[in-house]
């Protein structure tokens, strides 16, 4: 079965095809990113522009040409922190519901994490123990842990690198002293969630997902994606908190010569870092392992889980 995901998320609009049976590994078959930058396209703070609603419409519209295209039987369209947060988000979705007749679900801070946890489990098994499992998005940060399938606690943070970025640094580097204030709110705010998740034991294994995490792991000297998904990425706490410096320093234009950084996350990288050390040294993380596996890849699981054996 051909199965196509369209996320919808902060930084990018991404149809992500696999080929997927129930009790088989899904085989990613094709891929398509719009870097639509949906955060940027607010008014007022909180509203999505009729630019930004009238540029999702059209990703929407490309998509589903090239789902068609690709042969896909069954697509699935989530959206995340930028649309969740839009007070006119559900009405946008609606609209491009009615025109498109693609039915685009938002899902909530904790579903994240929680179909994230589901994929990082299904790609480390049952012999990883239990798992902290770390996503940091464009618009929020996910935590969760568990023994199971299900994680006993799955956390929503609004600390997102895009949301940061825009939020607190006025420049580009930022100054220190923006770049301290916001190390600071971070750390508060990730502390008061740490009782949450620690109570329910040590994690066995750390493991990260997201973009921010893996182009941190490539700066600090993983192997290159083009090695294939297989290769065992991870990275020290030690090397992070060393780039977390060294990228706030660092103008736009000497981190997109680093190693793995893509333009499209460039600027929102030093605040990525930022949130990436503060996660790891909270939680006593030394090291923590990638995996390539994420949230579409747990829509896809989750969606074939129903299906009739």
């Amino acid at each position: 079965m051909r199965l196509g995901v369209l996320d919808i998320g902060s930084n990018t609009v991404h149809l992500l095809v696999m080929d997927a049976h129930r009790g088989a590994r899904p085989l990613p078959a094709y891929s398509h990113k719009d870097e639509l930058r949906l955060s940027e396209h607010m008014e007022d703070g909180d509203r999505l522009s009729a630019y930004g609603a009238a540029r999702l419409r059209e990703c929407v519209e490309e998509a589903l040409r090239i789902a068609e295209d690709k042969g896909v039987e069954d697509l699935m369209a989530f959206a995340t922190s930028a649309v969740r947060e839009a007070v006119n988000g559900e009405e946008v979705l609606a609209r491009i519901k009615n025109e498109t007749r693609v039915d685009i679900r938002v899902l909530s801070g904790q579903d994240e994490a929680k179909l994230t946890f589901l994929a990082v489990r299904r790609w480390f098994g049952w012999s990883s123990g239990r798992l902290l499992v770390l996503d940091i998005g464009g618009g929020s940060l996910e935590i969760a842990s568990g023994i199971d399938e299900d994680p006993d606690v799955a956390v929503s943070l609004p600390l997102g690198a895009g949301r940061l970025t825009r939020g607190w640094f006025t420049a580009d580097p930022p100054p220190a002293d923006e770049v301290r204030a916001l190390r600071k709110h971070v750390r508060a705010e990730i502390a008061r969630s740490v009782g949450d998740v620690a109570r329910y034991g040590r994690a066995d294994h750390v493991v990260a997902t997201s973009k921010t995490f893996k182009q941190l792991a490539r700066i600090a000297g993983a192997a290159p994606s083009g090695e294939g998904p297989n290769v065992r990425r991870t990275i020290q706490h030690a090397d992070l908190t060393a780039w977390a410096g060294r990228l706030a320093a660092m103008g736009a234009a000497e981190r997109s010569g680093l190693p793995g950084v893509s333009e499209g996350r460039v600027r929102q990288l030093p605040a990525g870092a930022i949130v990436a050390d503060a996660t790891m040294d909270l939680f006593q993380v030394e090291e923590l392992e990638l995996c390539p596996w994420a949230l579409r890849e747990g829509v896809i699981l989750r969606h074939l889980d129903t299906l009739p054996g």
